[in-house]
């Protein structure tokens, strides 16, 4: 994130989930971080590019997921990429498709 021009304050901490549930993510959006950028929720690997466009269009979301940990996401690049969608986290029920990749 910071290559793409975030200013980014990490916090390790024991126990993510407080975290989560205080953002709005349910398990099932989860992922391994999460980040409060502008407003909202970003969870887990989410491209810089749909942050920025989130940012920019300001939907009425909470945030951003890329739930689990995809191999081919950013920061979990490796020898095969899987396909992933970045999912909108909402108030109540499942999010739609932000972006495909």
């Amino acid at each position: 994130m910071r290559k793409n021009g975030f200013k980014v304050k990490a916090y390790d901490v024991k126990d993510v989930m407080p975290i989560k549930r205080k953002s709005g993510v349910r398990p099932e959006q989860a992922s391994c971080h999460t980040a409060l950028v502008g407003g909202y929720v970003v969870e887990g690997h989410v491209p810089a590019k749909d942050v920025k466009r989130m940012l920019k269009e300001k939907p009425k979301i909470k945030g951003l997921t890329v739930p689990g940990m995809v191999v081919g996401s950013p920061g979990m690049e490796g020898p095969s990429k899987h396909p992933y969608k970045v999912l909108t986290i909402t108030e109540s029920g499942p999010g739609k498709v932000y972006a495909e990749y």
